[in-house]
C-alpha cells in the first residue's frame, strides 16, 4: 500500500493503466442516475426550485445516460423500526474512523444532532485513540451518554476492519488519510454499516471507480453521505436555488479561488519515515491527492452543483516554489475547466499564504454576477439583486486565520450542523442518501486539473475515465504496527 519514491517523474505519477475501457460507462450511468434521483438533500430551502433548470440541462449533455446505475432507489423509504441498528426514538450509534482534527469535528457535530453518540473509535496511533477518548467521554457525559468502552478502541492496521465488525456500531464516519478511503469505505458498506465519508472519496481515478461500485452495493441498504458540507449551508443552499431559478442568466464564466496558509504539523523527530509520513498525510502528494483534490476539491464541488455537471476538459500549471514543509504537495495551482455549453471556470489556489485567506466563486452571466465567500458576503448583483442577511451571525473570530479543521464561521456557520444532521435522520427515517457516485464526480472532476498540471496539457474527462489511473503509496501498514 502507498508511497511514492522522491524520484518519480509526474508521469509516473499519472498513468498506471488497467484496462479501464470496460468501467468507463458503468461510472458514466453511475454518476448520472445519482443526480437524476436528487442525492444531495440539505436544508429545506434546497428543495424548492431545486431541479428547476436540470431536465434542460440534463437532456442537452446527456448526462442522465452519463451515470445511471447506483442509486435507482437512493431514496428508498422504510420502516424505522426496520432500520438497521435503531429503533425510530435511539441513538444512531457511531464508530469514528480516524482519531485526526477533521474526524473529531465530525463526530462532535453528530453527537451534537441529538440523535447520535459515539461508541467505538478507531486508529492506527494510541495516543490519537486516547487524546479521542477523552474527549467523546467528556462530551458523552455532557449528554447523558456512557463514554467509549475499552472493547470497542480498536488501533492499528486492522482497526478498520473490527470496527466495521462491531455489533456495537450503526455508522462510521471515516476521516483516515484519503488514499485509504476507498478502501475503508468498502468495508463498512460490506458491514451493513451508515458511513460518513469524509473528502475526497479517492486520490485517483481507480480508487474513485471503487468507490462508484461501492455505492451501488450501498443502494437502498444503508445511508451514504460525502463530506461536501457547503451544500448545506443554508445561505450556499439560497444562492443555488436563485441561480438554478434563472437570476444570472445565461452563465459565461466563473472565477474560483482558494487562498489559504500552509497547514502546521508536528515534526514527528523520533517517529519513522512512515509513521511521519502518515501522521503528516496532508503533506504527501499520493496520500492526500495534493492540494487541489484534498482541499480545493470544495471549490470544485461547488462549481458542479452550481453548473449542474462537470467540466468536459481542463488545462492547468502549477508547481512548489515556496514551501518548505517535508511532503512533495504542490502549493498553488492555476485551472482553467471547461463546463458544458462552454462555460469557463478559472481556479486558482494557493497554500502557503501569510495572514490572509479567502475562498470565493463568482459566476458572470447575462443577467447579474453571484458571489459566494467563506465568511461573507454572499450575494447576487444585476438585474435580481439579492444578498444574505447573516442576522447578527458571527464572522471568523480570526480573520487571518484558515482552519484545518473546517470549522468556519460566517456562510458556513450552519453548514456541517445541517449536513450532520440530515445524515442522521437520513438513517433514522429509513430515507437513505447516496452520494457516493457525487463524491466520485467532484473527485475525478479535481483529479482532471490536477492530471492537466502535471503532464503540463489538456486533459478531457473522456481520457481520464479511460486511464485508471492508480496510485501506490509504498507502506505495509503491518510493518509500521
Amino acid at each position: 500500500m502507498s508511497g511514492r519514491p522522491s524520484g518519480t517523474s509526474k508521469s509516473s505519477l499519472v498513468e498506471h493503466g488497467r484496462g479501464a475501457t470496460c468501467l468507463q460507462e458503468t461510472c458514466r450511468d453511475t454518476i448520472e442516475q445519482s443526480k437524476s434521483c436528487g442525492q444531495y438533500p440539505g436544508p429545506a430551502v434546497q428543495q424548492k426550485g431545486e431541479n428547476i433548470m436540470t431536465e434542460h440541462l440534463n437532456q442537452k449533455i446527456g448526462r442522465r445516460r452519463f451515470i445511471g446505475t447506483a442509486a435507482t432507489a437512493g431514496l428508498m423509504i422504510i420502516k424505522p423500526e426496520l432500520v438497521r441498528g435503531t429503533s425510530a426514538n435511539s441513538a444512531v450509534r457511531v464508530g469514528l474512523l480516524g482519531c485526526g482534527g477533521r474526524g473529531t469535528t465530525d463526530a462532535t457535530d453528530l453527537v451534537n444532532t441529538g440523535s447520535a453518540r459515539v461508541v467505538a473509535l478507531a486508529d492506527l496511533f494510541d495516543d490519537q485513540l486516547q487524546a479521542s477518548k477523552k474527549h467523546f467521554d467528556e462530551l458523552g457525559q455532557s449528554k447523558g451518554h456512557p463514554g467509549v468502552d475499552a472493547s470497542q478502541m480498536f488501533k492499528g492496521p486492522k482497526a478498520y476492519q473490527q470496527i466495521a465488525a462491531s455489533k456495537e456500531v450503526d455508522a462510521i464516519v471515516v476521516a483516515t488519510p484519503p488514499y485509504f478511503h476507498p478502501s475503508h469505505l468498502e468495508a463498512a458498506v460490506a458491514a451493513g454499516k451508515h458511513v460518513y465519508c469524509e473528502k475526497p472519496v479517492a486520490v485517483d481515478v481507480h480508487g474513485a471507480k471503487q468507490v462508484i461500485e461501492t455505492g451501488k452495493k450501498a443502494e437502498g441498504k444503508i445511508s451514504l453521505d460525502v463530506g461536501f458540507q457547503i451544500r448545506n449551508a443554508p445561505p450556499f443552499v439560497e444562492l443555488t436555488q436563485r441561480i438554478h431559478g434563472g437570476a444570472l442568466g445565461k452563465i459565461a464564466c466563473c472565477q474560483a479561488y482558494y487562498y489559504t496558509s500552509a497547514i502546521d504539523r508536528p515534526a514527528w523527530l523520533d517517529a519513522s519515515p512512515v509513521e511521519r509520513r502518515i501522521r503528516n498525510w496532508v503533506y504527501d502528494r499520493v496520500l492526500s491527492g495534493d492540494i487541489l483534490v484534498e482541499q480545493n476539491i470544495h471549490v470544485v464541488d461547488v462549481c458542479n452543483w452550481v453548473l449542474q455537471g462537470h467540466p468536459l476538459k481542463a488545462t492547468a500549471t502549477g508547481g512548489r516554489k515556496v514551501r518548505i514543509d517535508s511532503g512533495d504537495c504542490w502549493d498553488h495551482f492555476e485551472v482553467l475547466f471547461t463546463y458544458p455549453d462552454d462555460v469557463h471556470v478559472s481556479l486558482n489556489s494557493t497554500q502557503f499564504d501569510k495572514g490572509w485567506w479567502d475562498v470565493c466563486e463568482r459566476f458572470f452571466g447575462s443577467k447579474g454576477v453571484s458571489e459566494a465567500h467563506y465568511d461573507r458576503p454572499v450575494r447576487i448583483t444585476g438585474d435580481d439583486p439579492w444578498e444574505w442577511d447573516a442576522g447578527g451571525g458571527q464572522t471568523q473570530e480570526k480573520p487571518g486565520q484558515f482552519s484545518t479543521t473546517g470549522v468556519f464561521k460566517g456562510a458556513l456557520d450552519q453548514a456541517d450542523p445541517e449536513k450532520k444532521k440530515a445524515f442522521a435522520e437520513s438513517i433514522l427515517s429509513g430515507k437513505f442518501h447516496n452520494q457516493a457516485a457525487l463524491g466520485a464526480e467532484s473527485a475525478l472532476s479535481a483529479m482532471m486539473g490536477r492530471r492537466a498540471a502535471y503532464t503540463e496539457r489538456e486533459v478531457t474527462w473522456e481520457e481520464l475515465l479511460r486511464s485508471d489511473e492508480a496510485w501506490d503509496a509504498r507502506i505495509d501498514l503491518d510493518k509500521l504496527a
